[in-house]
């Protein structure tokens, strides 16, 4: 794929882009520093995950380059309780072919301009310790550290931390 883009847009997901979804987060397994996921996973066993994130709250939003998905972003729940509903977990995922291309860091812009809207004011993020890119990312984006969780994941006999990253976000 080629590396140059001139223009950046997302858009929501739909159920035709979930195949290329599942690929992206499963290209990031075998690196041991993206997820907890030790296998591939099925298309099919996110398909209620993506109907989930259909909403005016908590959306699944793709990005494009040359009619190709190569990134995505999710805002989910956390801790499913009401009293938390103003704050959103993010995810995001970027194809292997354009990351450092400026794909992540648009996302993060877009999804922490639009939080108000979606009626919340923290954003957290759940990185691995190992994790520096994704970390100095979300860092350059004033995300700061308001949990460390140490140890809480075994990643090929590797004990590894958690990180939570978190920002205030201004109406």
């Amino acid at each position: 794929m080629a590396k140059i883009i001139t223009q950046r847009s997302h858009r929501p997901a739909t159920l035709a882009d979930l195949p290329r979804i599942v690929d992206i987060y499963n290209s990031t397994i075998p690196s041991r520093q993206v997820t907890g996921d030790l296998e591939p996973i099925p298309t099919d066993s996110r398909l209620h995950w993506l109907q989930s994130h259909q909403s005016d709250t908590r959306p699944l939003w793709v990005a494009e380059a040359n009619a190709q998905v190569v990134a995505w972003i999710s805002f989910s729940d956390f801790y499913g309780r009401p009293a938390y509903c103003k704050t959103a977990e993010l995810s995001l995922y970027v194809d292997e072919s354009v990351r450092r291309c400026g794909w992540g860091a648009y996302l993060l812009t877009q999804a922490i301009a639009h939080a108000p809207a979606l009626q919340v004011s923290r954003l957290l993020a759940f990185i691995f310790g190992h994790n520096e890119p994704s970390l100095k990312l979300f860092q350059k984006f004033e995300f700061e550290q308001w949990g460390y969780l140490p140890g809480v994941a075994t990643l090929d006999q590797c004990d590894r931390d958690l990180v939570i990253l978190g920002r205030a976000v201004k109406p």
